[in-house]
């Protein structure tokens, strides 16, 4: 008879399980990186981040939701042109009122220019579209129509000129604790346009005028691309109120540009018999469309 087969040596331990993958959105996708901030915002945030592919949250951004998140301080913003300061100051007071819908308007944007606001209605409209809150615009441009729909039922975000602002706290007074009696945070837009200004000082004026008619001691925002002394502007910011203004210190952006330069040799223009099939002029026509 054979003798017996030794026994298999013991097999070597599992390897240790890797690390849960970050915080990811309703969707399933992979947070990007940028803090812990992330999980924080809003579903509806998360989503419109990832269907936009942005690679991570800027530094304005985390800066900002630290502070709307984390205190209950002022924010001033300033950094560059295309530093998504528009953002950082939108997504966690969205997030908020996702959270804690208000019963009337729940921010006030306020801003020097037409131009600005509409630009801005069209960015939120995209981003709120899954949202179920409201942003409307109200200045002399704007339909009757919209404003009295809005009358009837205000909610979510006013978009307004100092003008139209003034003009609604003279004519609307009695309704303005409907209106505004739960606002959560005003926005101010080129805050630099304000400061040391008329239009600055009515904007002021306008915002103490509005506090008898709100149940809510609203914190104020400001963004600005180009501030001289961020602390005076900081100060200018809240005034008239009982906290301070936070100025997040932002490193100067370092984004990268790509640029792509084309060159081709063409024919003297008495040589082409039809312009359509000549490939530079062709070419020149498909880019122009």
């Amino acid at each position: 008879m054979t003798s017996a087969c030794p026994p298999c040596p013991p097999c070597p331990p599992c390897p240790p399980c890797s690390p849960c993958p970050p915080s990811s959105s309703p969707s399933g996708h992979t947070a990007p990186p940028g803090s812990g901030v992330f999980p924080r915002l809003a579903p509806f945030i998360r989503e419109y981040i990832y269907r936009n592919g942005w690679a991570e949250l800027r530094e304005i951004q985390v800066a900002a939701c630290q502070v709307i998140f984390d205190t209950q301080n002022h924010l001033l913003l300033a950094s560059g042109p295309a530093s998504g300061k528009t953002e950082a100051a939108f997504l966690p007071v969205l997030t908020q009122l996702h959270e804690n819908p208000p019963s009337t308007v729940g921010v006030l944007y306020i801003a020097p220019l037409k131009a600005l606001i509409n630009d801005q209605f069209l960015r939120l409209q995209d981003l709120l579209s899954e949202s179920g809150i409201r942003v409307r615009h109200w200045h002399g441009d704007v339909m009757r129509s919209d404003k009295e729909h809005f009358l009837r039922q205000p909610s979510g975000i006013l978009q307004i000129t100092p003008e139209s602002l003034e003009s609604m706290v003279l004519h609307k007074g009695r309704d303005l604790g409907r209106i505004f009696g739960d606002l959560r945070f005003i926005i101010i837009d080129e805050v630099h346009a304000f400061m040391n200004a008329d239009r600055g000082t009515q904007v002021l004026c306008l915002l103490e005028r509005l506090k008898p008619h709100l149940r809510t001691s609203p914190r104020r925002i400001g963004l600005s691309a180009t501030l001289g002394d961020v602390r005076i502007a900081g100060e200018w910011l809240a005034s008239g109120t009982d906290r301070p203004a936070e100025i997040p210190a932002i490193a100067p952006s370092t984004q990268k540009i790509r640029l792509s330069v084309e060159h081709f040799l063409m024919p003297a223009l008495e040589d082409i018999k039809d312009p359509l099939e000549e490939p530079s002029l062709k070419y020149i026509y498909e880019k122009s469309l």
